[in-house]
Parts: structure tokens; sequence; C-alpha cells
């Protein structure tokens, strides 16, 4: 009989040992999937600063004069829109946490939009966890105020359409990494510049980005505004034609037959993306940001394909009229950088 308990003790202690070692295992597993699981608390980050104002999380490196704190929040945005505006969304998020010392993360259906085209990096919050959270939604504008700095609350939702270089231009090169688009589609779209280019030499691609869709009557009869017409688009690829030697320019668009019927394609240096039919998102921008340079028209796609390319960019400018309730939401020199080159628009369909 006492042999017999000896042996239980035994097994009862082995039973106990591999059950933490298994839990132990598991939560350490749990820890370093990038879907955060913890329905009944949630964790302590320790956040802290270095003088460029990048994360460190390795106390021992900071000295006296820099910022360090105990994060007990979460920090979020609210995924609004399309391509465009949800990497608006993203960039302006990581800014305004990083800011306000906070970490940020994002929401699953965020990420299920955004990873397949890009190497983003920021944590996905899991649902459950986002829906048991009382947050503090927090309304911006689409341009950088100080008040900004100083949002209060730990878990915070940012709401609206931000997509200005002034939330996080200081941090450029952080968000053209976060951007950076899956090696498959980035192949795909060299593979489609390598074969336009053929035999031609000193070749220069410029990236044509034409928004229409729905824009074709919200401007007018909303907005009071225009969209990019072909004047518009002759004076731009006229300003490459002029400087470079051999461009070469690749149009993706939404209304695919306006553009292959106002698109002055005489030279024969015009390439329409997906032979002329309307391509996915993630194809049409990886192919504009696989070109040396930039024309864009209005909306938050052509934003991001000039901003990520870094070379010459022409825009659409003033293509609103001056009472129009656009402007109360959109500033132009927030949204386009100084060393762009603006088009004044068009407004005189407005005026008939």
């Amino acid at each position: 009989m006492e042999i017999t308990n000896k042996k239980k003790k035994i097994l009862l202690f082995a039973t106990v040992f591999l059950a933490i070692i298994t839990f132990s295992v598991l939560y350490k597993l749990q820890l370093g999937t990038r879907f955060l699981y913890f329905p009944s608390s949630i964790p302590v980050t320790l956040i802290c600063y270095n003088r460029n104002n990048q994360p460190n999380t390795d106390v021992s490196e900071i000295d006296a004069s820099e910022k360090c704190k105990h994060d007990t929040g979460i920090w979020t945005v609210r995924p609004d829109g399309r391509l465009g505006n949800q990497m608006g969304e993203y960039a302006t998020l990581l800014a305004l946490a990083r800011a306000n010392g906070h970490q940020a993360y994002i929401l699953q259906d965020m990420h299920n939009y955004l990873a397949p085209i890009f190497k983003i990096t920021l944590p996905v919050l899991h649902n459950n966890v986002a829906h048991s959270i009382s947050w503090k939604e927090y309304w911006i504008h689409d341009w950088m105020s100080e008040e900004y700095n100083h949002i209060e609350g730990n878990y915070v939702k940012i709401t609206g359409y931000p997509c200005s270089w002034t939330f996080f231009h200081h941090l450029r090169d952080e968000i053209r990494r976060e951007f950076s688009i899956h090696d498959y589609l980035k192949n795909e779209a060299n593979a489609v510049l390598q074969n336009i280019k053929g035999d031609r030499k000193n070749v220069t691609f410029v990236g044509v980005h034409v928004r229409r869709g729905d824009y074709v009557n919200v401007m007018p009869n909303v907005w009071k505004g225009v969209i990019a017409d072909k004047a518009y688009l002759d004076k731009a690829m006229n300003y490459f034609r002029n400087k470079y030697e051999n461009p070469i320019f690749i149009v993706a668009s939404n209304g695919m037959d306006w553009c292959k019927k106002n698109i002055d394609n005489s030279k024969g240096d015009v390439f329409f993306s997906g032979d002329g039919n309307e391509s996915t998102p993630g194809k049409d921008f990886a192919l504009l940001t696989s070109c040396n340079h930039t024309i864009m028209t209005i909306g938050t796609f052509g934003f991001w394909a000039s901003y990520l390319v870094g070379g010459e960019s022409i825009y659409l400018t003033n293509f609103t009229l001056p009472e129009s309730e656009f402007l109360k939401v959109f500033h132009y020199d927030a949204a386009f950088l100084p060393e762009w080159i603006g088009i004044a628009a068009d407004l005189s369909p407005l005026r008939h």
C-alpha cells in the first residue's frame, strides 16, 4: 500500500510538472503571435523613446534626458474607405500613437485589407479584445495640429479619413518600409515594365493614376469641384516628354474607357494597366510604385503612389470653387508635398 501511494504521488507530481511546462510553452507561443489574445486582462507594455522619438524597449539604453513610460493602453484607428484611405489611417495612427507615447494596434479588418499587399508590422488586435474595450473615439481633420500631440486617453480609437504628409512625414523612411510591397506583386510589376521596355534605351517610367469612378458625379454635384480632364493630362505628360529622352507612361485607372479615349498616345509611349481593363488595386499600386515618377489626379491612391515612388510628382490643384465645403476638410498645402508640381484645374465647367 505504501509503495502504491508513493507511485501515485510521483505520477501526480509528473502530471503537474508537465502541465506547467505545457502552459508555459503555449503562453510564450501566444505572446509571439501578432494576433493578441488576452480575454481577461490587458498586458502592460513598456514604451520608451530615445532622442529621435523612436521606440526603445531596452531601458538600460535610456538616459535621464529621455522619456520612458509604462503604457497600459491601446491605440487604434477605425478602418474606413478603400486602399488609399486605409494607408493614410494606418500611417496616421502610427505617428500619433508614437507622438503620444502609446502602442499602436490595428484592427483585423485593416490587417485583412492591407497585409496581402504590404509588409506591415503593427500588431493586430483580435476582434474579441477590440469588442471588449470601451474606446474613446477621437475624430481628426486631415492635417496635423498641435493638439494632436496631446491627446488624452489610454484606449483611443482615431476616426476620420486622415491622409496628410503633415502627420507622418518625419517618419517617412519608416512609413515607406511599412508599405513595402510583397515580392510576388513587385516581381509581377517589374516583369510587366520590362516587357513594355523591350529594346528601348534610357527609358523613364512615369506612373499615371486617373481617379474617376464615383468622383465623376461627387466632385461637381457635392463638392463644387472637378476631376482631371484631357487638357490637364496633356500638360502633365508633356512636362515629362520635354524633360526626359524616352519616357513611357503607365496608366492605371478605375475609368479605363475614358482614359483610352482622352489620353494622347500618338507617340506610342502610353501603356494601359491590365491591357486596358481595370486591374486589382494591389496590382495597379505595385505597377505605379515601380515607376520613376508620377502623375496623379485626385484621391489618396494617387497620393500614396507619388509618396512612395519619391521621384517627380505632378498633381491637380485648385480643383474646387473657393466656396466649396470640401475646403473645410481638405487643405491643398497639407495634401501635397511642397516640392511636387501643381497644375491648376480648369473650373470653367462649374461656372457655366
